[in-house]
């Protein structure tokens, strides 16, 4: 009782800084985890911009495995909310153990698939651009997916700690495990000589350690109580979990769409441009794509945190009928992730090459340096929409309108990101895959305010009727 009267009675700032701001910190740790790697990895001379571009290629499938965890961490955490919200904790109690038992399956599942089609996967994901390429995406694969159900588990949990009142540890259990991997990453990198397995070695240990903490929070929950019926697998549970956790699913697979078809279009088209086509340089606009793409999953990090920290609280003061709270804090979100866009903005048009610094530039071509530039000015020249469209779809999934978020995702993410991923580049080769961003962000922009507008008039109309009650009493 003493959660529930904290979120219908805080102030809504105070609980959108406790609770967003662990979100927050978890999901950029968590994204950490590849981005650290591909740090070491280009700074590592014998590695150098081969092993940055097998990274990029690998990057995809690990999105994957968050893509079906965040759907079920994320579902749950919405359901438990909005159940707590209207008193109905058992039905709280059996969607944890639900999420529980579907991620560690889900987990199980995707690791056997993995590593049965490997060479074939790790194809469509643009892995051949050359030999090298080739070789170090299979080595860094195989020992990457040996740790997802570790992975899995760890992310999937997460947001359910959160729900659960816990947003604090849920950000120490992520930030534990990221801490192991910056820790192993040079060592192994640098002084064991591990390459790629190296780099990958050091995330699974991490995985490890996030999931053990998630399995002892589970067993010391605070406002739900866990027993044998809760982890009973339950239809109409499930049913409700995964389209509430569907657009999160959406967020994250559309980044694999996008990934494919740009890896793909970055291998025929670099094959077809002066410099790109000979072998000694086919990698780079791969490990250049991939280093902005990192950037830009930061800052949507951030977004996708501010937004789903929301959640608990959107869920629960919607499911009590606190709707002018949940109109005030859709509108604080909205500002604080176009600031956040703007931030990100600034930094890509004014610091990319320090940027590009970060992942070993000094150890690369003067035509990595320059495509860089090219592709961080260029690819997110439209961020400010993109943290916008995010922070829409997120909260609209809050709200319980699990079918108008997904249908929004599917636009910008699918027809839009991979249509014209795959469009623009036969007209303007190399950079129609970098304007494919910009373009996919403005024409969402353009439905996603229509869709801002709509929310205003729906969550302001208690208010009207509240004053036609008055009158009529009267």
């Amino acid at each position: 009782m003493e959660k529930s009267n904290y979120l219908a009675e805080e102030k809504v700032g105070t609980l959108m800084r406790k609770y967003a701001v662990p979100c927050i910190i978890s999901l950029l740790v968590a994204a950490l985890y590849n981005i650290v790697d591909q740090i070491f990895i280009a700074n590592a001379d014998y590695l150098g911009s081969y092993g940055n571009a097998a990274n990029t290629v690998v990057f995809p499938l690990t999105v994957i495995a968050l893509a079906i965890a965040v759907m079920i961490g994320d579902g749950c955490c919405a359901f438990v909310s909005l159940s707590l919200g209207r008193q109905r904790k058992e039905d709280a109690e059996k969607s944890i153990g639900n999420a529980v038992i579907l991620s560690v399956i889900s987990g199980i599942v995707l690791c056997i698939v993995y590593l049965i089609f490997q060479n074939t996967i790790v194809t469509a994901f643009g892995g051949t651009v050359n030999k090298e390429t080739f070789d170090y995406s299979k080595e860094y694969f195989f020992y990457i997916t040996l740790g997802i159900p570790f992975y899995m588990f760890g992310q999937a949990m997460n947001p359910v700690i959160r729900s659960d009142g816990s947003p604090k540890f849920a950000m120490v259990s992520t930030l534990a495990g990221a801490v192991i991997n910056i820790v192993l990453d040079p060592i192994f990198i640098f002084i064991f000589k591990w390459g790629m397995m190296g780099a990958a070695v050091a995330t699974v240990a991490g995985q490890v350690i996030t999931a053990a903490l998630a399995v002892w929070y589970l067993a010391h929950t605070k406002t739900v109580k866990l027993s044998k019926t809760s982890f009973k697998l339950n239809p109409h549970i499930i049913g409700k979990i995964i389209p509430l956790g569907i657009c999160s699913f959406l967020s994250q697979i559309s980044l694999v769409a996008a990934m494919a078809a740009i890896n793909n279009m970055i291998r025929k088209y670099g094959a077809q441009d002066e410099i790109f086509s000979q072998a000694q340089y086919a990698q780079i606009p791969m490990a250049v794509v991939g280093i902005v793409m990192k950037f830009f999953q930061i800052v949507i990090s951030i977004v996708v945190g501010m937004a789903a920290g929301c959640i608990p609280i959107v869920g629960f003061n919607m499911g009590a009928g606190e709707k002018a709270r949940v109109k005030k804090l859709f509108t604080m979100l909205l500002v604080c992730e176009a600031a956040v866009g703007a931030a990100a903005l600034l930094t890509a048009e004014l610091c990319p090459r320090w940027l590009i610094s970060i992942f070993g530039a000094a150890n690369e071509s003067a035509y990595y340096t320059d495509f860089a530039l090219k592709s961080f000015r260029i690819y997110l020249c439209m961020i400010v929409f993109a943290c916008v469209n995010k922070a829409a779809f997120i909260f609209l999934q809050a709200m319980g309108k699990a079918v108008a978020s997904t249908v929004l995702s599917m636009v910008r993410e699918i027809v839009f990101g991979v249509g014209f991923a795959l469009l623009l580049p036969i007209y303007f080769g190399l950079d129609g895959v970098l304007y494919s961003m910009p373009v996919s962000d403005i024409l969402t922009f353009i439905i996603s305010a229509a869709i801002i507008m709509m929310t205003y008039r729906e969550l302001s109309d208690h208010k009207e009727k509240e004053m036609y009650l008055l009158k009529s009493t009267r």
